[in-house]
């Protein structure tokens, strides 16, 4: 690496759209900490397709919710790269259920990963992305389609829109762009999970385009938000979602 290398920061980074956007940034030249939970296996391998395909990569486990794991990981990446560049919180925990029937147990580990884990994200960013860099977390277009059982789960990424929007206004000064993506239905193996296959066909004909997205067009929309070209965009919610309503 040169001492120009930027350096990215990608939690939830070893599997699905978390994987697909630290790739997409490797492909751009920027060195990546893939941030995982708990399966080092998978981060293993999203980090040996980056080097395989040329790129600097390296795995770090952190619970998004624990501000002592997550500030470890922004000091790997100030190691790996001098100084972070970018952060994407891909890191999210879903349950379904009708409110009515919802455990709470359930309700609590959901918004400590979800709601918590973008705080903590979020405020080591605030304090340690260097000037010019860019935030991007993840919502959900189910915010604003309310489809049934998705309660808790919409009401934590409303939760993340909202710290999100603020932390925008918030960096004033330092040109840090912050954007949340909204995807709609997207086939990652947390989405499919426990869904029937008429019900999966059924939610890909639920936008214009007729297919679920793929976990590369969120990363398309997320390595576009943190590099040079997408620095206008601010303080958004972008719906990734082919058009859905």
């Amino acid at each position: 690496m040169t001492e120009n290398t930027r350096t990215a920061i990608v939690t939830g980074g070893s599997r699905g759209i978390g994987r697909a956007v630290a790739t997409r940034l490797a492909a751009d030249g920027l060195a990546v900490v893939v941030g995982y939970a708990g399966n080092r296996a998978d981060a293993e391998s999203a980090v040996t397709e980056i080097e395989a395909a040329g790129g600097t990569a390296t795995a770090v486990q952190a619970d998004v919710a624990d501000e002592h794991a997550v500030a470890a990981l922004f000091d790997a990446a100030d190691a790996l790269g001098g100084g972070v560049d970018v952060v994407v919180h891909a890191a999210g925990r879903m349950v379904l259920s009708p409110i009515a029937d919802l455990d709470l147990d359930d309700l609590d580990a959901l918004h400590r990963t979800n709601i918590r884990g973008t705080f903590v994200v979020a405020r080591q960013a605030a304090r340690r992305l260097r000037d010019d860099g860019s935030v991007v977390t993840f919502s959900t277009s189910v915010v604003a389609t309310q489809f049934p059982t998705y309660g808790a789960y919409a009401a934590s990424k409303g939760a993340t829109e909202a710290i999100t929007l603020i932390l925008a206004r918030e960096l004033r000064g330092r040109r840090i762009t912050v954007n949340c993506v909204a995807p709609g239905p997207t086939a990652t193996e947390m989405f499919l999970d426990g869904k029937s296959d008429e019900l999966v066909a059924d939610l890909a004909q639920q936008n214009p385009l007729e297919r679920l997205g793929t976990p590369s067009d969120i990363a398309e929309v997320a390595a576009f938000l943190a590099s040079p070209a997408g620095h206008w965009v601010n303080g958004q919610v972008l719906r990734a979602n082919g058009g859905m309503a």
